[in-house]
């Protein structure tokens, strides 16, 4: 059989157009992905720079302010540093464990964030369990700091990440129930219907008014997930060096570093989606419904305002946890699993309770 040179052209050229679609598709896969990690990275350059700033004006002294404009690179010079340093590896240590913690730790704290809704349809993936997803993959973290320590081969290291297995297990069970009532007044695991059941009316049909005992816990457990002051016993420096990331130097620190602000952050915006309506402006609708309508259509003006509104919820709640830092002292190991189990896990259940009893009753 005879091919003629045209026909072969026009194979050629369907087979390069066939090559050029499957690399589209895969563009605008990756497309959404890379804009979140972007935006995740900006948000956590912006908050170190933030609580430098706000540590400096709760103590009274001088910030970053030679780095950039106002200090605002400090940041970005404090990575590049860190990502050409040395990485040393101990030579009696278990060097599998020890590379692999800090990428777990970043990892799983990385895949929450698609379940966040940060405007109107502004979500990487709404699952039907995205709550749960969350509660799971969060659980995954402590055991690549566990790991860390164990690799390390060193007392503080390991005794490090003992404490932050111990202090996981202690405040994500007050931290679930809290979630669950939230689940169970908005009927759904998702967090986009999360955000949906309270935009009905403005700030006065926030789940802060209906779960006021919840957010307390959710706060202080937040807190305690993310090891920040007052909880931060897995890495005290007065007692255990630096805890589970004594040993580590270079990329594989900074990883570490990144995580706990990853943390902080992805606290910060479930704190907004459960509690503080979202990406939902404060003023109810009947006020402004002929506004509402108009941006109900949602191009690109709307969804910037939904982020917009987002952020500035979770980084008041930023605020609260910097602040937090340089206010209150460090509680010893006994007091903090105390607080957890004593305190915080009873006063979570007595709340799941009283939510189920009351919607039982409203049926």
């Amino acid at each position: 059989m005879i091919i003629d040179t045209t026909e072969l052209q026009d194979i050629n050229s369907f087979s390069k157009l066939e090559s050029l679609k499957e690399a589209y598709g895969t563009l605008w896969v990756l497309a959404p992905i890379l804009t979140l990690v972007l935006g995740i990275t900006i948000g956590v350059l912006a908050i170190v720079w933030l609580e430098r700033e706000i540590s400096a004006g709760i103590q009274q002294r001088i910030g970053p302010e030679y780095a950039g404009p106002l200090g605002v690179l400090q940041a970005l010079s404090d990575g590049t540093k860190l990502l050409f340093k040395e990485n040393l590896i101990p030579s009696r240590g278990d060097s599998r464990l020890f590379s692999i913690g800090p990428s777990i730790s970043v990892i799983s704290i990385l895949i929450s964030y698609s379940v966040i809704p940060f405007g109107y349809n502004f979500v990487l993936s709404d699952l039907n369990i995205g709550v749960f997803l969350w509660v799971a993959i969060s659980s995954i973290a402590p055991i690549g700091l566990l790991m860390s320590g164990y690799g390390s081969n060193n007392k503080y290291s390991f005794l490090g990440g003992l404490r932050a297995a111990a202090q996981s297990i202690s405040y994500e069970i007050p931290l679930t129930l809290c979630v669950l009532s939230i689940s169970l007044l908005s009927n759904s695991l998702s967090t986009v219907d999360i955000v949906d059941a309270q935009s009905k009316y403005g700030f006065l049909g926030w789940n802060l008014w209906r779960q006021p005992i919840g957010l307390i816990v959710f706060l202080i457990s937040s807190l305690a997930e993310c090891e920040r002051l007052p909880f931060d016993l897995p890495e005290a420096e007065e007692e255990l060096v630096a805890g589970y990331q004594t040993e580590y130097s270079g990329i594989k620190f900074g990883l570490f570093y990144v995580a706990s602000y990853l943390n902080l952050l992805i606290s910060s915006l479930f704190v907004t989606v459960f509690y503080l309506g979202g990406s939902n402006i404060s003023i109810p609708y009947i006020f402004v419904s002929g506004f509402f309508e108009i941006n109900k259509t949602y191009g690109v003006f709307g969804t910037t305002i939904d982020i917009f509104i987002t952020l500035a919820k979770t980084y008041l709640f930023l605020f609260v946890s910097i602040t937090t830092r340089w206010t209150l002292p460090r509680l010893r190991m006994d007091q903090l699993l105390n607080l957890g189990w004593k305190f915080l896990l009873p006063i979570s259940l007595g709340n799941l309770l009283l939510t189920t009893s009351s919607q039982l009753f409203s049926l």
